[in-house]
């Protein structure tokens, strides 16, 4: 039997601790995408509580805790402590096992916390009192946090009306972890409520200086930001979409549905549809003239829960995997940019995992010979991101396409503890490498190529797509 999260946890070969502990332990992170809050860098934040660090805006963690039956108000409430919310939460985890969150909490205590004790509702307290005390020295800020995990680049998540202010403080301050903005525009193809429309639009025209009054004033203002957004060293953008959008018009018919919805009508589906298929191709032509990575993260049913959505708002718990059939407006969408010569560096992600094959297989459709994985199969997402998610997308990408030009792991989370994902991401990726070796699949003889395809994917490969 073996120790529960030892030094070889899910290492379940010699050959796989060796791939790990000499060769992916020692890489740096880049986080390529993630929801980090840039004031809290900016500020370098010192954490009230173990808490807020932990429990804060993670609705991986409401979830379980709603469904072991605990009250909202130790959730989101703001009436109770925060030891009340973490009691609660502790009383929660030996329901977890088998669930990622298991593994996630007891990594992240080890590695942040250097705590080995099983999180439960005997070892609590003394766990909270530790971590608190430790919280409260300098190098368990934000910044400290970073330095820690030996995260080099960091890429947060940016609407185009951002000042980015945050982001040009944390460069001037001097702070040598690099903390790059992401482009993601999804609110200016969010055409569905007029007013929310109309509202954004007003406020992109304040923030750009353009004044907006057609169409093509609206993305006269983008490219604008767009360019603001590169001066401050953005090289990605990110969409978050239900599916992908690849139906015809003209440019006529989208400016006629701009004046539209701009002026207060609500669109029928088949002129929504439209537009979120143009502002797809004029953001991935955006993206194709500075040369940056663009993102797609697809799949998700949000707000699944009205009553909630009104009491909470959105990203709090009541999401789910979708069920779309998306993989001929994606091959369309891809090939029409493609057929322009306007097809950038893209990574996609899919949430429901019976699109890995669709997603591996489409990849070597657009790959065209001019940088190694220019079309990549984004890293197991969301409710994906742990072991079982991680092998299968893995699998399907060995299978269909080269696992060895994989650009790797990112945390996609808001939290300065997640960054354990990527240990756990690089212990699940040797895992199944040094099993390979171990059962002959792989020659041994060959070591020098596998350790080196281990910490190209783990680093190697991001540092030389993103251009970091």
């Amino acid at each position: 039997m073996k120790n529960f999260m030892d030094e070889n946890f899910l290492l379940q070969t010699e050959t796989a601790q060796k791939l790990y502990h000499e060769h992916a332990a020692k890489m740096p992170i880049i986080d390529y995408h993630c929801h980090l809050i840039p004031k809290m860098v900016a500020d370098d934040y010192q954490f009230k509580s173990l808490t807020e660090i932990w429990l804060g805006g993670d609705h991986y963690k409401w979830r379980a805790m709603r469904t072991n039956g605990v009250d909202e108000r130790y959730c989101t409430g703001q009436d109770t402590t925060d030891w009340e919310k973490f009691e609660k939460w502790a009383e929660t985890v030996p329901y977890t096992m088998r669930n990622p969150l298991y593994h996630w909490t007891h990594l992240e205590l080890k590695t942040a916390f250097g705590i080995n004790k099983v999180l439960n509702p005997q070892t609590a307290r003394e766990i909270y009192d530790e971590c608190n005390e430790k919280l409260r020295q300098p190098e368990y800020s934000a910044r400290g946090l970073m330095r820690r995990y030996h995260v080099e680049t960091v890429c947060t998540t940016d609407d185009p009306v951002d000042s980015l202010e945050y982001h040009i403080k944390t460069r001037e301050s001097g702070f040598e972890i690099k903390m790059l903005p992401t482009w993601r525009p999804d609110k200016a193809m969010a055409v569905e409520v007029p007013a929310d429309f109309r509202a954004y639009v007003e406020k992109l025209a304040e923030v750009s200086g353009v004044a907006i009054s057609t169409f093509d004033d609206m993305i006269a203002a983008l490219r604008s930001r767009h360019e603001f957004f590169a001066q401050q060293g953005c090289r990605l953008s990110d969409h978050g979409i239900e599916e992908f959008y690849a139906e015809d018009y003209t440019d006529a018919e989208i400016k006629a549905i701009f004046n539209k919805v701009y002026g207060g009508k609500e669109l029928t589906q088949e002129e929504i549809l439209k537009f979120k298929s143009a502002m797809l191709v004029i953001f991935a032509e955006m993206d194709w003239e500075k040369g940056w990575a663009q993102q797609y993260h697809y799949g998700a049913i949000r707000n699944n829960n009205t009553k909630m959505f009104k009491l909470l708002g959105p990203d709090t718990g009541f999401d789910s995997i979708g069920e779309f059939t998306t993989a001929k407006q994606m091959a369309k969408f891809l090939d029409r940019l493609n057929t322009e010569g306007k097809l950038t560096k893209t990574i996609l992600y899919n949430l429901n995992p019976c699109a890995n094959e669709v997603i591996a297989t489409m990849l070597g459709n657009f790959q065209d010979g001019t940088l190694p994985g220019k079309i990549q199969f984004g890293s197991g997402w969301w409710f994906l991101d742990q072991k079982d998610g991680m092998e299968k997308q893995m699998n399907a990408l060995s299978l269909l396409g080269l696992l060895s030009r994989f650009v790797g792991m990112l945390t996609d989370s808001r939290s300065f503890l997640s960054y354990p994902r990527h240990e756990y991401f690089r212990r699940t990726l040797c895992n199944l490498v040094g099993r390979d070796v171990e059962d002959g699949e792989l020659p041994a003889s060959e070591m020098g190529r596998i350790n080196q395809m281990i910490e190209d994917i783990c680093y190697n490969n991001a540092k030389n797509y993103f251009q970091f």
